[in-house]
């Protein structure tokens, strides 16, 4: 079998894979085979550092349930927060950790987090919880269940921008609220693979319709304004120009693919479930006729 060292070297759009293709790529991404890797490490120290088996159920229990919780506050304050991008030194860390995913939701490369800024937040998060419920072991045990999730949460994102319509109801329901995220507001549903949050806090919505378009659902509010006063997220990127963005402000990085509209994607994205299930009826009454 030869491997293909420049796998990464091309563009992977997530609105032209099939799911076959995508979990292919899926664990080859660098970030994911790093997180398998610390995350099997850390469990099999947090066992060699063992102080029982409780303190560790308890402590990768409380990572899976903090989590949700501390993913929604930095999607919704740091992620969707305007002060990254003011400042010269962190324009870049948001361009690539937010900015290109939502002027390009299927760009599969700019899906996935960054190394550098996923793991120390990991670790600062869910370390200190395992640390306080069992010392070392309980925070191993911790950092290692904050790893699974993001791999768990990284999967479940990228079938939410596939051209893909999950078998699974609950995962084509968060799929529709994620879209709707993307390509109507993304004042609401900052979860991912878990809206609770949301519900507490008053950013959950089931129905588009119920609000009206967001102008900046594709720039994050980095509106023309922004860019004369804060430039350099424009300069960084390549297909924006910097006059034109002042002048018009930053729109969606476009691609031509007609039938993938933010219409279909929000509206119709069970569309093709609904015609697999609706073959399968047909033949089922023909078998049953028979």
């Amino acid at each position: 079998m030869k491997i293909d060292w420049k796998f990464w070297d091309r563009d992977y759009r997530l609105d032209k894979m099939s799911l076959g293709e995508l979990t292919i790529a899926y664990f080859l991404y660098p970030a994911i085979q790093t997180y398998l890797v610390l995350g099997i490490t850390s469990m099999v120290l947090a066992f060699y550092w063992g102080i029982g088996a409780v303190p560790l159920i308890v402590s990768v229990a409380a990572a899976i349930v903090l989590y949700p919780v501390f993913w929604y506050g930095l999607h919704r304050f740091v992620l969707h927060g305007k002060y990254l991008y003011r400042s010269p030194l962190t324009a870049k860390i948001w361009k690539r950790i937010h900015f290109d995913h939502h002027r390009d939701p299927h760009d599969l490369k700019v899906l996935f987090g960054a190394l550098y800024t996923t793991l120390p937040t990991i670790l600062i998060l869910v370390t200190p919880v395992g640390w306080l419920i069992g010392g070392q072991s309980a925070a191993a045990a911790a950092f290692s269940a904050g790893l699974f999730m993001t791999c768990f949460y990284e999967y479940c994102h990228c079938i939410q921008h596939l051209r893909y319509t999950p078998k699974s109801t609950s995962l084509k329901a968060i799929k529709k609220l994620h879209l709707q995220h993307h390509f109507h507001d993304e004042h609401h549903n900052f979860g991912i693979t878990n809206f609770l949050p949301d519900k507490i806090f008053g950013t959950f919505n089931r129905d588009a319709k119920s609000c009206d378009k967001s102008e900046t659902v594709f720039n994050l509010g980095y509106t023309k304004d922004e860019v004369k006063s804060y430039p350099w997220v424009a300069r960084m990127t390549h297909d924006i120009d910097e006059s034109e963005a002042a002048e018009h402000g930053v729109k969606q990085r476009k691609y031509n693919d007609p039938a993938y509209s933010a219409s279909n994607l929000i509206d119709g994205c069970d569309e093709k479930r609904k015609k697999e299930q609706g073959e399968q009826d047909k033949k089922k009454s023909v078998k049953d006729a028979a």
